[in-house]
């Protein structure tokens, strides 16, 4: 790695994070106060664009994936990326519809900030902004640094090819750092079960119940047997578990209903596991309790399991000593249901912490609220963990 040429030790960046607070706070103002959701590309692009200026500024080279129906993802580079490098990712897109801005901006009231992706993620983007601002500024020279910022992150990658993108970008890496999401009770997330969702559609022959019903094939008993099927592919001592949480099928009582329909979600600590349920699926679809009945399989959403990976273990307790020998909240390991785009960087072989962003809870919801002083206080958790592992 050579001789370092930083001009600052890390309680002179400490300092200087302390002293951006209030800059910090109206970029995270300025990147809540656009609608990003869903079907605003428009706005997530806008943010892509304006983040990558902020990264040009500070001496980072940048290029995109640009999209056709979602929000473009930013890569930005500093540093020779010929030598093992850093990944610091994260997502600019919210779940909240066009609008949402106009109703309810970004707001502080006692130390709580509100506001459309307040939490989930832009105060994790304000973060990243600034650690980056800040080593660069001091001429940070002890990993190359890659940043991912995907703009279609909320609906799974479904309209591009973001996750193929991500893979590509995150090959190589050292070690990844997501800043999704924080927990107030200082978590950091080392695991996440992966989520799949499909779709059956069973047809039938409809016939009248009370005149010819032995002409009818009913869709509804092919397709409860076939649930008991589908449920019976989880296994929870793999941390899978399969789950029919909507059915709907016929359309009068007096009738043997010709369709039924339900919906699969699938969760799954790893992407091997997916596969073998997926192979499952298929067969049951594939098969027939009711002579005559025709059903089809349709995946819907897949997010990959960000699985633990034989170095997370040692990452996160490299992590957790830098945050107590820097004076910071001790962090604790966690495994969550939920998913995040730190799935693609494991996938790519690279150990990873996820939810390292501002502190908060009710993402997704009205009742978002973040952390004001976990702004500062993640940027220096951040800011130790770049200058000692």
């Amino acid at each position: 790695m050579g001789v370092s040429k930083m001009k600052a030790d890390l309680k002179e960046l400490f300092r200087q994070a302390e002293e951006m607070h209030p800059e910090m706070m109206k970029e995270w103002q300025f990147l809540v106060d656009r609608d990003c959701g869903p079907d605003c590309k428009e706005g997530v692009d806008r943010t892509v664009r304006d983040t990558a200026d902020f990264l040009e500024a500070i001496g980072f080279s940048v290029r995109f994936h640009v999209y056709e129906n979602a929000g473009n993802m930013l890569v930005a580079e500093y540093g020779d990326m010929n030598s093992p490098f850093v990944v610091l990712t994260g997502h600019l897109d919210t779940v909240f519809a066009r609008g949402t801005v106009a109703g309810r901006p970004f707001a502080e009231e006692n130390g709580r900030v509100t506001g459309p992706g307040v939490l989930d993620m832009k105060g994790g983007i304000t973060i990243l902004l600034y650690v980056c601002k800040i080593l660069a500024e001091n001429g940070y020279d002890r990993y190359p640094l890659k940043i991912i910022l995907a703009g279609d992150e909320e609906t799974g990658h479904a309209r591009s090819g973001a996750a193929g993108d991500y893979l590509k970008e995150a090959r190589g890496a050292l070690m990844g750092f997501n800043l999704e999401t924080g927990f107030t009770d200082n978590r950091v997330i080392v695991e996440r079960k992966g989520v799949f969702q499909c779709r059956f559609d069973t047809e039938g022959i409809g016939a009248h119940a009370g005149n010819n019903p032995e002409d009818g094939r009913s869709a509804v008993r092919e397709l409860s047997r076939k649930v008991w099927d589908i449920e019976e592919l989880t296994d929870r001592t793999k941390g899978t578990n399969v789950n029919v949480g909507v059915f709907s099928g016929g359309t009068v009582a007096n009738a043997v209903p010709e369709k039924a329909s339900c919906v699969v979600d699938v969760r799954f600590r790893t992407n091997a596991e997916l596969e073998r349920v997926q192979r499952g699926l298929e067969k049951i679809a594939a098969s027939s309790y009711v002579e005559g009945t025709k059903t089809t399989y349709t995946p819907i959403v897949r997010v990959a399991a960000m699985e633990k990976l034989p170095g997370t273990d040692e990452l996160f307790s490299r992590a957790e000593k830098a945050a107590e020998e820097s004076g910071l909240p001790p962090m604790k390991a966690d495994s969550v249901g939920g998913g995040s785009d730190s799935a693609y960087l494991t996938a790519a072989g690279v150990p990873t912490l996820c939810a390292l962003g501002v502190k908060g809870q009710y993402n997704h919801t009205v009742r978002e609220w973040a952390e004001e002083s976990s702004l500062t206080e993640r940027t220096k958790l951040m800011l130790a963990l770049l200058m000692k592992l």
